[in-house]
């Protein structure tokens, strides 16, 4: 799209990248300033229409200088991973011409011009949820797009990570594997699609939101004292993460729920033990995220075999992925009876993204929530509580498609005229 400011013209492109999270877990890096991993990862991509970033880029010739605002507020683009991300696009920037608005920019023109960059989240930052691999992977998908860059998704992948390492894997949606690379240059380290969303539809995800607060300890400062300081990390990198990624490829190759599960729970169990070996010891899950284990756990043992999968990032919220809609509903059903919202909530902001999951629970409204009748596991053990008001929300989704561009233009974030946030 582009508009004129005066004498100067603005062109800008709207994309929505997902957020994705991990199922075998990158915690580690053998490069900090390329951002390399110390181990192999594999995630899988939520659905875009539930949890993603929207991001709008402009380039003017009227621009002094480069802009960032995020989720309202403009911040700086001092920091090294954003200037990494400029320089690797510009460096592959290609020619650009609109005839129609008499535009033309050369490769060269785009070392010189300044872009302005508008970014949100639907969805919390800095809690735990990924955010800043739907950031920065969509920062650099919509300016690669607006700059004429040529590379393919796996090529973005690789300045992607240079942003932030998970990033790499929302360039793709379905089920993703970033490959740590052992170049030194990084030139290896890019993720690949290992299936797309529809390989596996079955499965619903429900995500318990414990803290939308930011964390104490970020993931790279949390990341840096691992390694530093944690012995079981470097057993965990050479000998147990390589078995778990063939055998995680192959669960997800084969749609094989029980593996699947068993691979993703015990390997972020073992995630949060290496924070726990880490000095001094970094805690991202709090009680409630280990009452939420212990329901699956319980649920899991009780039926033989299992039917949710638990996953948790660098903070307290619990990713829940059922093997089916039907199993999604008792899922979320139990978590109701164990986790009911305050009396004065309102039941449509208390669980959010697919509705439908709610409709299948048989939930209409808070006084069916009241009226659940304690699941069998839980009536062996009568001592279990309801903590109410413990989990702030909670959000129905599935695995989902990676990026696009918007092309309605209302739905741009900038201001065609001005260039700057709407």
């Amino acid at each position: 799209m582009a508009a004129e400011v005066g004498e100067k013209w603005v062109l800008s492109v709207t994309a929505q990248t997902p957020t994705n999270i991990a199922v075998i877990k990158y915690w580690g890096k053998r490069d900090e300033e390329l951002i390399l991993p110390i181990n192999d990862s594999i995630s899988v991509t939520l659905d875009p229409g539930h949890l993603c970033t929207t991001t709008s880029v402009a380039v003017s010739p009227a621009f002094t200088h480069d802009r960032i605002w995020l989720n309202g507020k403009e911040v700086s683009l001092s920091g090294g991973r954003f200037q990494n991300c400029f320089r690797e696009l510009r460096s592959r920037a290609t020619d650009f011409e609109d005839e129609n608005r008499g535009i033309k920019i050369t490769k060269k023109d785009w070392e010189k011009l300044h872009v302005h960059i508008v970014s949100y989240n639907n969805f919390p930052t800095a809690a735990g949820l990924a955010s800043s691999a739907a950031g920065l992977a969509c920062l650099v998908f919509s300016l690669a797009k607006l700059m004429n860059v040529k590379e393919d998704h796996s090529k973005l992948s690789a300045i992607a990570r240079q942003g932030s390492g998970s990033a790499c894997r929302s360039l793709y949606g379905g089920f993703v594997k970033w490959i740590m690379g052992k170049e030194d240059n990084g030139s290896d380290s890019i993720a690949v699609q290992l299936a797309d969303e529809k390989h596996w539809d079955d499965l619903v995800i429900i995500i318990a939101v414990v803290s939308s607060k930011q964390k104490e300890t970020s993931s790279t400062s949390g990341m840096r004292d691992t390694v530093e300081t944690s012995a079981l990390i470097k057993h965990r990198a050479k000998e147990v993460v390589p078995k778990r990624i063939k055998e995680m490829e192959e669960a997800i190759a084969k749609r094989d729920f029980p593996s699947f599960a068993r691979l993703a729970c015990a390997d972020s169990n073992q995630f949060h033990a290496v924070c726990l070996d880490t000095l001094p010891p970094i805690f991202y899950m709090n009680d409630t995220s280990h009452r939420i284990i212990s329901c699956v756990e319980k649920w899991n043992r009780h039926e033989g075999s299992p039917l949710v999968a638990y996953t948790f990032d660098a903070g307290p919220n619990a990713v829940l992925i059922s093997k089916d809609r039907k199993t999604a509903a008792l899922l979320l059903q139990r978590l109701l009876f164990q986790f009911p919202p305050q009396s004065d909530t309102d039941l449509n902001s208390y669980v959010i993204g697919d509705k439908t999951i709610l409709k299948d629970a048989g939930i209409e409204d808070l006084k069916d929530i009241e009226a659940l009748a304690p699941p069998p596991e839980i009536k062996e053990n009568p001592s279990t509580q309801r903590y109410r008001g413990d989990v702030s929300y909670f959000i129905c989704t599935r695995p989902g498609r990676g990026p696009v561009v918007l092309a309605d233009e209302s739905q741009s974030l900038i201001n065609p005229e001005t260039g700057l946030p709407k």
